[in-house]
């Protein structure tokens, strides 16, 4: 008899507590709590797919958030109630009376993402290292310009008030076992293994047949389109949407988490964005009542310079936990 593999059993024990944690949680935390617990899941789902772009293939993408803007946005056009849509001055007729489920307009949010991933990524990749990482900070303040100045459609400065509450834990979980699921599944294929290739050494890769350029460009899609996921849950968890929700400061948070946790690792990513999501939502209240903001932020750039000088490759570096990788029992 085939012997069941020892990973999988233990993806089948964290998906199955995962779920059992989430029941417990919906009955007996506050509200509070829940939505610092929904917060830390979003960051995972950010900081494991830019792990695909960062850490796999070895960019160094700084526009993240502005993925995040366009999923979250074109989320919350496709979810916003027709009765409050008069607001909105310059969409289409077939538009304003469209009101979709969250599910459909959660995956055209991240499609859409992906897709402006493909079109700036045949100019970008082009590009290599910091200039690779200024021309993506360049696409973020693009994006952010477009949707303060585009007020017929996104409301400008004032962003979309009065979303549906559609994200709960639920939601936010399903999305972590996925983006978990398929960058495990990328990581350990053929195709996986050719995106390490070309961060280790792209001339060795492109000698024994990998194709840099698209490669690059896929794993930016990829991790784009699970930023526009990411996006929309966030969108419905605030019930708001403004273009300062994705700025500069939320990139340095997703990278920090990538690095902290080793580029490459999952289980890195996993960790960091768990680490510093909680630390960042429970300073909040803090910061709030001494009138000392950045307190948060301060800890995370001392924890960040820390693990560059003690441990510069991160906390996993490139590898995974030994019983998570192991081919049979």
């Amino acid at each position: 008899m085939k012997r069941i593999p020892l990973h999988q059993i233990w993806y089948f024990v964290f998906v199955l507590s995962g779920a059992v944690f989430v029941f417990i949680a919906r009955s007996t935390f506050n509200e509070y709590i829940l939505s610092i617990i929904n917060f830390v899941g979003i960051y995972i789902i950010l900081a494991v797919s830019l792990n695909i772009t960062n850490g796999f293939t070895g960019l160094f993408s700084l526009g993240h958030p502005g993925f995040m803007a366009i999923g979250g946005y074109m989320t919350s056009v496709l979810t916003f109630p027709v009765a409050k849509k008069a607001m909105f001055l310059e969409l289409p007729g077939w538009l304003s009376h469209l009101a979709l489920p969250f599910l459909p307009a959660l995956l055209i949010g991240g499609v859409c993402a992906s897709l402006t991933a493909f079109v700036i990524g045949v100019p970008v990749l082009r590009l290599r290292g910091h200039y690779l990482a200024v021309a993506t900070l360049g696409f973020l303040i693009i994006v952010q310009v477009l949707i303060t100045n585009w007020e017929s459609v996104t409301r400008g400065p004032l962003g979309m008030n009065g979303l549906p509450a559609l994200t709960h834990l639920w939601w936010v979980y399903a999305w972590v076992v996925i983006t978990l699921y398929v960058s495990w599944k990328i990581k350990f294929s053929s195709y996986g293994r050719s995106m390490l290739a070309i961060r280790e050494d792209p001339l060795a890769a492109q000698c024994v047949g990998t194709r840099l350029f698209r490669t690059r460009v896929v794993s930016l899609a990829l991790g784009a389109f699970f930023a526009g996921i990411a996006g929309g849950l966030w969108a419905h968890l605030v019930t708001a949407i403004t273009p300062a929700s994705f700025s500069l400061v939320l990139a340095f948070h997703i990278v920090v988490m990538v690095v902290v946790g080793g580029s490459g690792s999952i289980s890195g990513a996993f960790v960091a964005a768990v680490l510093f999501s909680t630390i960042t939502e429970l300073f909040r209240p803090l910061e709030e009542s001494l009138d000392a903001y950045g307190i948060g932020e301060i800890l995370m750039a001392l924890i960040l310079i820390l693990i560059l000088i003690y441990r510069p490759t991160g906390i996993f570096g490139t590898r995974e936990p030994g019983f998570l990788t192991a081919k049979s029992t």
